[in-house]
């Protein structure tokens, strides 16, 4: 009887760390709305969209989601997560007004991809939410610069397209996208 219950307890203490890291993460849920519009604020908020959405796309993804894709053609959803943790640092490094360079993140588990990609928005959004001029967060590929309008369009946006392609890849791999959450609110449902 004492050996079940030390194993009971023993199970309870190893999922700690999991249920910590979970807590830890951003975009669990989005904040709630700021009471003034600007271009920051605006800005911010699409990207708190995007979290939320990444968080969610992401959350509970198993090996066989990861290794999934529809034909021979496409990226698999591995793949994918790596694409997008790209393009967070893209959008990060245009608010820390740093040049972009190439990253090896072929030693980076999933969780860790997952966990720099959400933190990667979270300093972007903060950043943005607190500054009177954007104008100013341009992306920097060294030889050639861009204004964060092209962040708009470009790596926001298709970050958020590639969120849905990870929520349609894990339902078709059999592991489909919570029903708790409400894109529209940023919150989990009631």
């Amino acid at each position: 009887m004492k050996k079940k219950y030390l194993l009971v307890l023993l199970m309870f203490i190893s999922l700690i760390p999991m249920q910590a890291q979970e807590n830890t993460l951003p975009y669990r849920e989005i904040s709630d709305d700021l009471e003034t519009y600007t271009a920051g604020t605006v800005a911010a908020r699409m990207i708190d969209g995007l979290g939320f959405r990444y968080y969610w796309a992401t959350e509970g993804l198993t090996t066989a989601d990861l290794k999934f894709k529809p034909n021979s053609e496409a990226r698999t959803s591995g793949e994918t997560v790596d694409h997008i943790l790209g393009l967070s640092r893209v959008i990060v490094n245009a608010t820390l007004q740093k040049a972009n360079t190439k990253v090896d993140d072929s030693g980076l588990t999933f969780e860790e991809k997952r966990e720099l990609t959400l933190n990667n928005l979270k300093r972007a959004a903060d950043i943005l939410r607190d500054s009177e001029d954007i104008s100013k967060f341009q992306i920097d590929f060294g030889s050639q610069k861009f204004p964060f309008w092209n962040a708009i369009n470009g790596p926001i946006a298709d970050a958020i397209w590639h969120c849905g392609q990870i929520v349609s890849f894990r339902r078709s791999s059999g592991n489909p996208f919570t029903s708790n959450v409400s894109l529209f609110s940023g919150k989990l449902k009631e």
